[in-house]
């Protein structure tokens, strides 16, 4: 994926990123419903991890699109490089995978290319309106792909969580940990 070098990120900020990061040559490694659905445990469990608030997402058979919080712990390079590194070692140890993607070789073998593209893009939103537009391109990406008809027809998406109020394996808008850390500031002054 093409990362422009004046793309300036603002951190701290307490808004809201739009990330988007890719599989290596962009191939299509998240093609199983069984790999998405791994990448999306990960999210989740790095969403406890770091302390982040998902407001919706997207896997894509070679890419993720996720629109999030800055975590509370650590900091948004470290949020993504974990999920991104929590997804590889869980497939590393699949041997399914390498049985099916011999291309991306195996990593005993030392031959072979990354899971992940280096780096990620990250587009800061700063109101409302760019939050609709984001989650929009999100839902209709798996349309407009042609892989399936409608966004309520790809699981991998916080869509149905929208529209029917039916949770996903990632928690969309737990503001719980926010919460916690507000009252918490509050009791100590």
């Amino acid at each position: 994926m093409f990362m422009p070098w004046s793309l300036r990120r603002y951190h701290q900020t307490g808004g809201l990123h739009f990330l988007t990061w890719s599989c290596h040559d962009r191939e299509p490694l998240l093609a199983t419903p069984g790999s998405r659905d791994l990448l999306l445990k990960v999210v989740e469990q790095m969403r406890n991890r770091y302390r982040f608030g998902v407001v919706g997402y997207v896997v894509m058979p070679e890419h993720v699109h996720v629109l999030i919080s800055e975590p509370l712990i650590g900091n948004l390079s470290a949020a993504v490089c974990a999920i991104k590194l929590g997804v590889t070692r869980r497939m590393l140890k699949d041997p399914h995978f390498w049985q099916t993607r011999p291309e991306v070789g195996h990593p005993k073998t030392g031959l072979g290319q990354h899971f992940w593209m280096k780096r990620y893009y990250d587009f800061n939103l700063w109101s409302q309106r760019k939050e609709f537009e984001k989650l929009r391109y999100m839902y209709r990406n798996p349309v407009a792909r042609g892989l399936v008809e409608r966004p309520q027809d790809w699981p991998w998406s916080s869509f149905n969580t929208y529209a029917t109020g039916q949770e996903g394996i990632v928690r969309i808008n737990d503001w719980s940990w926010w919460e916690k850390r507000i009252c918490s500031q509050s009791s100590s002054n």
